[in-house]
C-alpha cells in the first residue's frame, strides 16, 4: 500500500517558494513517481481559488488516480 500524506494549501505554495522548494519539490517527485498518494479536501480547493495562478495550477499536472479526496462533512 502506498503512503498517503495529507497536503494543504501551505504545501501547495511551497513548490514555488525558494526556501521551501527543494524539499516539497521532492515530494511531488515522489507523487509523480507513483510512491505516495496526496490526500486532498475541498477546503484546499477552496483555498487555491484566492492563490496564484502558478499555484492553483500545479495540481492539474497530475491524473486524480495520484489522489484521494475525503470531503469535507
Amino acid at each position: 500500500m502506498k503512503q498517503r500524506i495529507y497536503i494543504d494549501t501551505s504545501v501547495v505554495g511551497a513548490y514555488f517558494d525558494e526556501e521551501f522548494s527543494e524539499v516539497t519539490r521532492g515530494l511531488f517527485k515522489r507523487l509523480e513517481n507513483n510512491e505516495i498518494v496526496f490526500v486532498i479536501s475541498d477546503l484546499l480547493d477552496l483555498e487555491l481559488t484566492g492563490a496564484p495562478q502558478n499555484v492553483r495550477e500545479l495540481l492539474y499536472k497530475f491524473t486524480p488516480e495520484k489522489f484521494e479526496r475525503v470531503q469535507l462533512t
